[in-house]
């Protein structure tokens, strides 16, 4: 009877450990607002110890002094992603910060400029390029040694479910979207050896800053709805836990993947009908 409940107790404790983040480390970009900040807070209730990065100061104090307060272990700093050479000052501080090993990059920032493909000048082209996708194939680079050194490396982009299918989103900023999701399948291959996993989060209209503006309108919130079958608008902490999950122990056997986070709203790369 010892032996079963000690062999119950020991079996229990490894469950437990997958469904943990404790002891590990992560960096998420962009992380004081919207699908960045509860990306942020999950893997660290999780037990993670988190570095985040704004080009917004005195966001990013605000938001490190909430964290402080339940005991969130998390830091930050300042941050402008589309500057190569801060990317590369940032990974360094993350490398000084964790003795030179990091298990989870979660590639967040992103902007989008909406116009007719006709309007757009080539400055917008190589910001959105740059801001959206550069970007996110710089940090992997920068971050390839760290998550290597780990022994167990997690990396999750977020992409767009406007890089899976057509919709009026700008067809940059989708192109942008498509080549986080082909990197992820590359990734994925290629680090396999290092035992990186790499997996994209497409979201569908998630409630955040980034299209505030647009739900706003009635109209536009209500084209949206009726093609999401579960009739509602998504909010941050509905994709964080798919990130999060992506990040434990208990995914390790999962690569490669573009999850989109839609409802449904993707069959088969098309809209769905509705009566």
């Amino acid at each position: 009877m010892a032996a079963e409940k000690e062999s119950f107790s020991t079996t229990s404790h490894r469950r437990a450990e997958r469904w943990s983040l404790r002891g590990m480390t992560a960096l998420v970009t962009g992380g004081t607002r919207g699908i960045g900040h509860a990306v942020v807070e999950e893997l660290a209730e999780l037990g993670a110890t988190v570095h985040t990065c704004s080009r917004k100061e005195a966001e990013l104090n605000d938001r490190l002094k909430e964290w402080e307060a339940p005991g969130l272990r998390v830091t930050g700093s300042v941050c402008d992603i589309a500057s190569r050479e801060q990317r590369v000052e940032l990974m360094q501080r993350v490398s000084s910060l964790f003795d030179g090993k990091l298990n989870i990059l979660i590639n967040n920032v992103g902007t989008n400029i909406r116009k007719p493909t006709s309007d757009y000048t080539s400055e917008e082209f190589s910001f959105l390029m740059n801001t959206n996708f550069e970007s996110a194939f710089h940090l992997c680079q920068l971050a390839h040694p760290l998550l290597k050194a780990s022994g167990a490396g997690s990396v999750v982009l977020i992409s767009s479910v406007a890089g899976v299918v057509a919709m009026n989103s700008g067809s940059i900023y989708a192109a942008t979207k498509a080549a986080m999701n082909q990197m992820t399948k590359n990734l994925a291959c290629e680090w396999a050896k290092d035992n990186i996993r790499t997996n994209s989060i497409a979201p569908w209209y998630i409630r955040t800053s980034f299209v505030e503006q647009l739900l706003q309108q009635e109209e536009f919130t209500q084209s949206v709805i009726s093609r999401t079958p579960l009739r509602r608008v998504g909010e941050p902490e509905e994709v964080s836990s798919i990130v999060a999950f992506l990040c434990l122990p208990a995914a390790s056997y999962i690569t490669g993947q573009i999850i989109s986070v839609d409802g449904g709203m993707t069959v088969n790369g098309f809209y769905p009908t509705h009566d």
